[in-house]
């Protein structure tokens, strides 16, 4: 089964995920006995100071890890840095963010999403031995949307991450409506598009070879906010850091 997604992503450049396959690919990487814990933990988010456009729609939590064959060890708190080639809004800074909390990063459900990307990105990299260590970094993203304001999940636009492979996996989402991935090429011409809507729907990509962006969130019901959940994972070869 992970053959197939590595054939999709080889060939794509990316692979929409649907929940139920993906419960299902995660529930053989390991156990998800905190899953609860670890969707209630995106009401716990500090707000994201960093947005150039002055939003104050964005919350987060960060954390870094190096993962290798068995091996999975968070690092000490670190910032999250892109540069402006990757992120023409909020790139160039070292930007601090929030910690996840040491029970949900060090919990089941992180242990197992990180376990399922590992084997599937190590094939995708001609390493199924995991010889080689990985710089990973999990971001918790709550995106906010209310009446007179919009959420944007990728104010940057279209865009890449400047790693190799990225996970973006939905949490949850209420009250919204849109909320659109695309994929494009690096030419920028369009490869296909989908949107996230039911817990564990899942987006990967082949940071190396496509860009994605997210259309705009905004409540269904004025009165009411909304919000977008989800998880990103990015993984990166440590000996590709600056």
């Amino acid at each position: 089964m992970r053959a197939q997604l590595v054939e999709t992503i080889r060939t794509e450049g990316f692979a929409f995920v649907q929940a139920a396959a993906m419960r299902y690919r995660l529930d053989h990487c390991g156990s998800l006995a905190d899953w609860s814990a670890f969707v209630a933990s995106w009401d716990d988010l500090g707000m994201d100071t960093y947005m150039a456009d002055g939003g104050r729609y964005r919350k987060r939590r960060h954390a870094a890890y190096r993962v290798s064959g068995v091996e999975i060890v968070r690092k000490p708190p670190q910032p999250h840095y892109q540069s402006r080639d990757y992120n023409a809004l909020n790139g160039g800074i070292e930007r601090w963010f929030a910690p996840v909390l040491p029970a949900i990063g060090a919990g089941p459900s992180m242990t197992t999403i990180l376990r399922f990307c590992q084997r599937l990105f190590d094939d995708l990299s001609n390493d199924p031995a995991g010889a080689s260590p990985w710089h990973v970094e999990t971001h918790q993203f709550r995106i906010e949307a209310r009446t007179g304001q919009v959420g944007r999940p990728t104010p940057e636009g279209m865009h890449r991450d400047g790693v190799d492979y990225v996970l973006v996996l939905l949490i949850g989402r209420r009250n919204i409506a849109s909320g659109e991935t695309s994929v494009h090429d690096l030419s920028g011409r369009h490869l296909g598009h989908f949107t996230l809507t039911e817990p564990f729907d899942a987006a990967l990509v082949d940071d190396t070879r496509v860009m994605h962006g997210v259309t705009p969130v905004e409540p269904l019901q004025p009165e009411t906010p909304g919000f977008r959940d989800v998880l990103v994972v990015t993984f990166r070869h440590e000996e590709q850091e600056a």
